[in-house]
């Protein structure tokens, strides 16, 4: 019999309050936005270079003057699941699309370790202890949820939706299993519905895991993350912890553009970036119409997908998805 945890319950949105105040009619993006594209008229977008070169590393969000970086919460970190693992020492659950979040018993942080703007009473029902989940609006929802945090406004009606859905416990004792019961407690104590478990349940071979995966996708979902039932809690990468997709995804920072050509004539065409290893190639499946005449700027870390490394250690078939834009 396979264990399930019950579904995710879907609080009701509060409705907004009507605002009278009337909106400016001038937006400092737009300003943005005109400056960006004259940077790539004035760069040409030469067909003969194809690109417009960045500073090597360069950060496109640097710290104010003087501040010292915020210290990263230490978290686990997930390995690529590989078909010859077990998964029935593993506890099962989707992996969420959404923004990971660290409480601490007092702060809710990014990964980075930089504080998370969140509303009072939505902080208030979070536990004493250190906890670790997903903030989650629901599937294919990201772009929603990552405007709503990055505008840092603990008085939207929009975190009435938002929920905290929670899958370890930082350096608590116990194996994973003795850490879910543990957070089944706590949820359970703090009877609100935007704190809720990420569902896990056990698989009894890789058959049931395989279809597992296809349901989730099929369904709009990501993928699978695997939680080894007998570990315990220990930062950084291990087999402890393990996601399995469909695909592949990678980082990578824009270092220039190519020019558009045919119905794409003065749009960008496709992204050149670099990752972290120094490779460089283009990415131009997955870019709309409305990014490609507005473009993530130099510098920016934008996230990609792909289905495999060819021999010369390149992306196959890269895919835009989004910029990073959170910490």
């Amino acid at each position: 019999m396979i264990a399930r945890d019950p579904p995710l319950l879907r609080p009701n949105p509060a409705r907004a309050p009507h605002r009278s105040a009337a909106r400016p009619t001038l937006r400092p993006g737009c300003v943005a936005v005109a400056l960006r594209t004259l940077l790539i008229l004035a760069l040409g977008l030469s067909a003969s270079l194809g690109l417009a070169q960045a500073p090597a590393g360069a950060d496109p969000t640097p710290a104010p003057l003087g501040a010292a970086p915020p210290a990263a919460p230490a978290a686990m970190l997930a390995l690529r699941y590989d078909a010859s693992i077990d998964p029935a020492a593993y506890w099962v659950s989707e992996k969420l699309d959404g923004v990971r979040a660290l409480w601490d018993g007092q702060r809710l942080r990014f990964r980075s370790g930089r504080e998370l703007v969140a509303p009072t009473w939505f902080l208030a029902a979070l536990p004493a202890t250190a906890v670790d989940g997903e903030l989650w609006l629901g599937r294919r929802r990201f772009d929603e949820l990552s405007g709503l945090i990055r505008r840092e406004d603990p008085q939207d009606p929009a975190w009435r939706e938002v929920r905290y859905l929670l899958f370890d416990q930082p350096g608590a004792a116990g194996d994973f299993s003795t850490r879910l019961q543990a957070l089944r407690e706590l949820v359970a104590t703090a009877g609100v519905p935007w704190l809720q478990l990420v569902p896990q349940q056990r698989v009894p071979d890789r058959a049931a895991l395989q279809r597992l995966l296809d349901d989730t996708v099929r369904d709009g979902g990501e993928g699978l993350m695997l939680h080894r039932a007998d570990a315990r809690w220990q930062p950084g990468r291990s087999e402890a912890l393990l996601k399995l997709t469909p695909w592949l995804d990678a980082e990578a920072r824009v270092v220039g553009y190519v020019p558009g050509k045919g119905r794409l004539q003065g749009k960008v065409g496709a992204l050149h970036v670099e990752a972290a290893d120094g490779r460089r190639f283009r990415i131009g499946s997955g870019l709309t119409d409305a990014i490609r005449a507005n473009p993530p700027a130099l510098g920016a870390l934008v996230t990609y997908r792909y289905r495999e490394l060819t021999p010369a250690g390149q992306p196959r078939f890269p895919r835009y998805l989004r910029e990073r834009t959170l910490p």
